[in-house]
């Protein structure tokens, strides 16, 4: 770990108040940690470590005797053990005298993202004699804020997938009768075709697919698009060892869009403007926001609108190195996530209404926070329906 990182985050320890912030693995368990701590997490790690840094002086790492290298690459002393009374008697002596200190922690699982470390582990700890905080905050200031690079890579990403779009529209049009599946996987060979790699397949909905938000087709038994059927395409992409892309248009199998689908995309598109509306005049403002404030805000629009039971998700998720990210989500649903919105971190706002059996209507982008500014990235954005046969 490189020395200005170690100064930040004992700067971030004395601004959030806590005396330090303490690492622990378990095969892998929290993968956050190799993250923060720059550690190569495809080494082989088969017992238990712990990494701690003070918010003052040297850090200390604590290792197994089967594997003493496992931080070499990480400042400060090292106590290695071998049974398991040495391993606790390793981590009293390293937190002596301190009474507050952050974990991979998140009080009533609130923030599942936070949640890496087992009840055991925290009891352990809370044995002797120290109080445990969550590190939700100062994770989301070291995983979930951006690098240039990464902000550059976005842009980029955003454009490739913005682009994807439009191309996956005109595939149904010219290929029409063809199937869910097939048009996911035209959307994945544009993408290799940009450079950009996803995790895990698009989603290509119709008519009543569209209505189930995570919906997968699959080669077998996937629907064929034909005229006058309703579709959903939620896509998301970035460049190998960057950040991603995330939005979802929909478009309509004709060259007049039924009044029904517009009149739902404009209660979906309101609610998705009104929390882009908040977020801008709150950043222009250098006012702090929560993820749950911006749920708020689109849930009351939608709910005026008489589909609230029909928003059955959160209105955002933070976007990063991984495609929901581990910054603040914009939510008060399923969880109420309190985390301060920060600069430089990046999340979707994709409020959606879904009528079973019938269609759903999600619609998707993605801001970018700096000091002064709320960036929407992808655009443009969609403000109706596409008629995909126009």
């Amino acid at each position: 770990m490189l020395q200005q990182r170690l100064s930040d985050i004992q700067e971030a320890l004395r601004h959030e108040q806590v005396e330090g912030w303490l690492f622990y693995d378990f095969r892998g368990s929290d993968s956050l940690a190799y993250r923060i701590l720059g550690l190569d997490s495809t080494t082989i790690s088969t017992r238990r470590w712990y990494y701690f840094i003070p918010a003052q002086g040297e850090p200390s790492g604590i290792v197994s005797s089967v594997e003493p290298h496992r931080l070499d690459i990480l400042p400060g002393q090292k106590k290695i053990f071998l049974s398991w009374q040495q391993l606790q008697a390793a981590l009293a002596e390293t937190l002596q005298g301190r009474q507050r200190i952050a974990m991979q922690y998140s009080p009533g699982n609130a923030i599942p993202y936070i949640s890496r470390v087992d009840a055991g582990t925290i009891e352990m700890i809370r044995q002797f004699g120290v109080e445990i905080v969550s590190a939700a905050d100062l994770v989301q200031r070291f995983e979930a804020v951006w690098t240039t690079a990464q902000w550059e890579s976005h842009l980029r990403a955003a454009k490739g997938v913005r682009e994807t779009v439009d191309e996956a529209f005109a595939y149904i049009r010219q290929q029409a009768p063809v199937s869910e599946y097939v048009v996911q996987q035209f959307i994945i060979e544009r993408f290799k075709a940009r450079g950009l790699t996803t995790h895990h397949p698009p989603i290509v909905g119709i008519n009543a697919h569209s209505a189930d938000p995570h919906y997968e087709p699959q080669a077998a038994g996937s629907s064929f698009i034909r005229p006058g059927d309703f579709v959903l395409i939620d896509l998301w992409a970035k460049e190998p060892g960057g950040v991603y892309a995330d939005i979802t248009w929909t478009g309509f199998m004709g060259k007049e869009v039924p009044a029904r689908y517009q009149e739902i995309f404009n209660h979906v598109r309101n609610g998705r403007d009104a929390a882009i509306a908040f977020v801008k005049e709150r950043v222009a403002r250098e006012h702090s926001f929560a993820g749950y404030e911006v749920d708020a805000v689109t849930r009351k629009v939608i709910t005026d609108a008489g589909y609230g039971n029909y928003f059955v998700h959160r209105t955002g998720h933070s976007i990063g190195e991984e495609v929901h990210g581990n910054g603040a989500n914009m939510d008060g649903l399923e969880t109420r996530d309190e985390r301060r919105v920060l600069p430089g971190t990046c999340f979707s706002i994709e409020p959606g209404i879904y009528l079973a059996g019938e269609f759903g209507v999600r619609s998707e982008i993605n801001i970018y926070i700096t000091p002064r500014e709320a960036i929407v990235t992808g655009a443009p954005m969609q403000t109706e329906v596409v008629p995909i046969l126009a």
